[in-house]
């Protein structure tokens, strides 16, 4: 069984809620990823990708003005390192999401998986 913590990517992307989304479009592009973990103060809070990035620029928001905080999904749902790349893949559907933060008791935050990245994995698996 293959879990989250062997194809996640643990070189994840931060920002905090008082960056702009200007700021954080340009780290998302220079990251190559499509995801950042909003925290403040160390802790989780929020999760933005492209898909708010895209809502912000229909709302006519001027990027250099606009916040993180404004635009992020507020309490994302995460998962742990052990959990089943299936299981992960699942929730994502049911909620409608491409991004999971992967969060490991005490030690927060510790990786971010796309679904992409997990429909690979389940092809590979599946494969062998």
């Amino acid at each position: 069984m293959t879990t989250i913590a062997e194809v996640m990517r643990r070189d994840f992307l931060t920002v905090a809620p008082e960056d702009t989304l200007g700021e954080t479009a340009q780290q998302l592009v220079d990251a190559g990823v499509g995801a950042a973990v909003v925290k403040d103060f160390g802790r989780l809070i929020g999760i933005i990708t492209e898909r708010d990035m895209l809502k912000s620029m229909a709302g006519r928001v001027h990027t250099s003005d606009a916040r993180v905080r404004e635009w992020m999904t507020e309490e994302p749902i995460t998962a742990s390192p052990d959990t089943p790349i299936e299981e992960a893949a699942q929730t994502m559907l049911d909620n409608g999401f491409r991004h999971l933060p992967v969060v490991d008791g005490d030690r927060g935050v510790v990786g971010v998986v796309s679904l992409r990245r997990l429909v690979g994995a389940s092809q590979l698996a599946a494969s062998d």
